[in-house]
């Protein structure tokens, strides 16, 4: 496990290890750039906490929710359990050896339930900040969520113009971003499985991240992964739900333009244990981009199942397999 050479006093507190964005050793660095650095991390722990703090006042009034997804008796809803989150370490971590990449580590530091999950982000990236919130608030249930940075530095902008997005798309071959998938997929089990943390990995993909989650359970032939959550998936090919071995969680919007619903019924159908939760009126993005307080309490009561979703088929799946 790596361990802390930054840290903060308050309940969020980010280290950094290994390398850094200057491509060189920590004790090599100079005092006043790990002091600009040290500024920096303190400010990001403090815009999280911040967030976070205001969701969870957002939804403090509503701990028996209204459920809007059912998934029948196959998992059990955590409706009525008020969610409490523990502190959390973040780490930045940089992947693959001669061409390598960014990601971020948020683990779960005292209720850690030995999970971990690989969050696929969407077009926006790793840092986009409903990704990170959302990252942050996964983690601090209790897992360990690494997020890789797919885009190599140039995530999608929402500042550009929508007819440059097919140029930026073909920039990022998809050989290249499977191959970083797989390897974050590699490291977490080097870091988890193998130090006898986690037996199987959760896997949970946004729109472009979720159509390539959809590719990596297809071409996982030593099934790592033992939960999966779909959320709004787009550009991926629905012949491959023949070749998923685990039941996957789909999560989208009635209105979603770019993830029909029809086509994941017809996924559903042909994926053992799989479910779509569909959220009446709702469009694309608003799990984890809310736009209103009805969106809100949509992506609230998202979470929530994605939420049961991962306990089921990851931390007492484990738990029954020790047992």
């Amino acid at each position: 496990m790596a361990s802390s050479l930054v840290s903060a006093t308050s309940p969020l507190f980010f280290s950094i290890t290994k390398r850094n964005a200057f491509g060189v050793p920590w004790r090599q660095l100079n005092s006043p750039i790990l002091s600009t650095l040290k500024q920096g991390l303190l400010q990001t722990h403090l815009i999280l906490q911040n967030n976070f703090i205001q969701n969870q006042l957002k939804y403090a009034s509503s701990a028996k929710r209204v459920v809007r997804c059912v998934l029948g008796n196959q998992v059990q809803s955590e409706g009525d359990i008020d969610e409490v989150c523990e502190l959390v370490n973040g780490v930045e971590l940089v992947l693959g050896e001669e061409d390598s990449f960014n990601a971020y580590l948020l683990k779960a530091v005292k209720n850690n339930n030995g999970a971990a999950v690989l969050l696929l982000s969407d077009v926006f990236g790793f840092e986009d900040s409903g990704t990170r919130d959302f990252a942050y608030r996964l983690s601090c249930n209790g897992y360990n969520v690494l997020v890789p940075d797919l885009y190599r530095g140039e995530p999608w902008s929402k500042d550009r113009p929508q007819s440059e997005f097919e140029k930026w798309r073909r920039k990022h071959l998809p050989e290249r971003v499977a191959s970083d998938i797989d390897i974050s997929a590699k490291w977490l089990l080097e870091e988890f499985s193998a130090a006898g943390i986690s037996d199987k990995l959760g896997i949970v993909g946004f729109c472009f991240g979720g159509g390539r989650l959809v590719e990596t359970l297809a071409r996982d032939a030593q099934s790592h992964f033992g939960a999966a959550v779909c959320f709004y998936g787009t550009r991926f090919d629905p012949s491959l739900a023949s070749q998923l071995k685990i039941p996957v969680l789909f999560i989208v919007g009635e209105n979603d333009p770019l993830c029909p619903v029809d086509l994941l019924r017809q996924m559903e159908s042909q994926i053992k244990g799989s479910h779509v939760c569909v959220y009446a009126s709702r469009g694309h993005g608003f799990a984890h981009h809310p736009k209103s307080l009805e969106e809100d309490e949509d992506a609230e009561d998202a979470f929530n199942t994605m939420r049961s979703w991962l306990n089921k088929y990851l931390v007492q799946t484990r738990r029954n397999v020790k047992d």
